[in-house]
This record gives C-alpha cells, sequence and structure tokens, in this order.
C-alpha cells in the first residue's frame, strides 16, 4: 500500500494511492496516518478493506506529509562511505545518530525556506524509514517486523549553522521546512527488498546526486537494531538512513541552494519529491 496525507497544511486528511493512480481518501477506516495506523495489525486489516468504493481526492489537492505526530527523527549520519570522503570526515565504525526536529516537517511539494542568515543551505537525498511497532534492545534479525515502511525524505542541512556555530549538528538539521517526507510511506511488504535502490536528486535539472542503497555502510535492519539499543523506537517515528555523494558543500567549488532552485528527488519505488527554495518572511 502507499499511504499518504492530502488536504490543506494542518488540515490533511488519510488516503492511499490505487492502482490506477488515484488518491482515495480514507477517512472512513482510519483517522490519520499515525502511529496507531501503523502497526502491524493494523495495517493487516487495511489490507482487507476494499479501496474501489472510496471517494477519488482531485487531482490537484495538496499531498501532506505521509505521516503525522512524528514523535522523533532519528538520522544517521556519512551513512555512505563516498559521501564522507567528500565531507573528509572519517568512515564511521558505528552508525553516526544526530536529531532533526518535528517542526522541520513538510510535504513532498511545499516550499522550502531557507532561513534568516543562511548562506550555505545544502540538500540530502534520503531513505526513510517509519516505526510501526516499538523496537527496545530488538535484534537485527527482529528489526524489519518494527518498520511499517519506507519513504523519501530530504534532509536539508544549513552548513554554517551545522559546522560553523559550534555545538552539535541539529541547529543545521532543524530549520523550518528542512525535513519533507513523502510523497507517499510505501508498506513494507509492497515495497519489498530496499538493498539495491537508485536514489538521486536534481536540482534546476542538473543531476548532482546519482547513488544507489547498495552502498550504505549500515542497512536498515541494522541500524533499528544499533538505534534501539539507544533509545525506544515508537510508532510514527522516523529514521533516515543517510545520503549518497554529491551534496553541495562536497563540490569543488561548493554550490549551495538559492531562491528559486528547484529540487528533485526520487527513491525507485518511492515515487519523487520536487520542492521550490523560497526566501524566509519571517
Amino acid at each position: 500500500m502507499k499511504l499518504l496525507r492530502h488536504g490543506d497544511r494542518g488540515n490533511e486528511r488519510p488516503g492511499i494511492l490505487d492502482q490506477d493512480g488515484h488518491i482515495r481518501d480514507l477517512s472512513s477506516l482510519v483517522e490519520d496516518i499515525n502511529g496507531d495506523a501503523l502497526s502491524n495489525e493494523a495495517l493487516a486489516w487495511l489490507r482487507t478493506q476494499d479501496f474501489s468504493s472510496l471517494p477519488i481526492v482531485p487531482n490537484n489537492t495538496r499531498l501532506g506529509p505521509c505521516v503525522s505526530n512524528v514523535g522523533n527523527i532519528i538520522c544517521i549520519g556519512l551513512n555512505y562511505e563516498d559521501h564522507a570522503r567528500e565531507a573528509n570526515l572519517p568512515i564511521p565504525e558505528e552508525p553516526v545518530i544526530f536529531m532533526k526536529s518535528t517542526s522541520a516537517i513538510s510535504g513532498p511539494y511545499d516550499d522550502v525556506i531557507r532561513p534568516r542568515g543562511s548562506d550555505k543551505m545544502d540538500w540530502e537525498v534520503e531513505l526513510a524509514l517509519v516505526i510501526g511497532e516499538r523496537a527496545a534492545y530488538v535484534t537485527e534479525e527482529q528489526a524489519e517486523e518494527h518498520i511499517a515502511g519506507y519513504c523519501i525524505a530530504n534532509d536539508l542541512s544549513e552548513r554554517a549553522f551545522q559546522f560553523e556555530r559550534g555545538g552539535q549538528w541539529d541547529k543545521g538539521k532543524s530549520c523550518d521546512t528542512f525535513a519533507p517526507i513523502g510523497p507517499w510511506m510505501v508498506t513494507r511488504d509492497e515495497a519489498g527488498d530496499m538493498s539495491d535502490r537508485s536514489i538521486w536528486l536534481t536540482v534546476n535539472e542538473y543531476r548532482y546526486q546519482n547513488g544507489s542503497t547498495a552502498y550504505m555502510i549500515f542497512r536498515p535492519a541494522f541500524i533499528i537494531h544499533y538505534v534501539s539499543q539507544f533509545m525506544t523506537l515508537m510508532p510514527g517515528d522516523i529514521v533516515i538512513t543517510g545520503t549518497p555523494p554529491g551534496v553541495g558543500f562536497g563540490l569543488a567549488p561548493p554550490v549551495f541552494l538559492q531562491p528559486g532552485d528547484v529540487m528533485t528527488l526520487g527513491i525507485d519505488g518511492l515515487g519523487q519529491q520536487q520542492t521550490k527554495v523560497v526566501e524566509s518572511s519571517d
């Protein structure tokens, strides 16, 4: 199933993309695409339902973030060896964990705001894991049963805030609109094996990132196992798993996002996002 949320910002409703490419409204079946709807039991029940009689959503309807009420965004840094090299950072022996504020979440086609004082805004296409079952001290063999599905995330970053202002990375990762997710979450059963999927990003139609999940240092099941040794993952949490090479600050000379730039990004089997950079009005 491809689960999504549609409607105006703050008033999104649950939906599903059917086999004919129509968005169907799921409001009569589930309250929202949130932790309660993402358990293995809840998703198994939803699969038994007949979606063909549900209302079709108009084509021009906004798509919001594909998951609501996200408790935590847990990020894995430097998880592609070639990206670590372009960042001039050592290859990690264990996953690098940092957090991203949930207030950064936005929709897959919403404008991305360049924050006040920013001059080094950058892109990072990433595979996101959506947690469906509480995970604490799970083994690597158990880990996939705790994943509800997968979606695309753009881990937008302000590199000056991240590297030049002291402290942890979070301040360069958590600006408003710096976490577009979607367009939909593909459930684990439909997504299948994610170990070798094309992952890419363009800016103004120039392809900067062109990688594969095959080059991850730490795989999704290991990541869930590892993170669960340090914190409990809850249904609705999102774990983003690192970016392939081709980010702006790793280029020579570096390239950073400017107002008017358009990012298009995708992962094979998970759809595409497209967002435009705008100047902050605050």
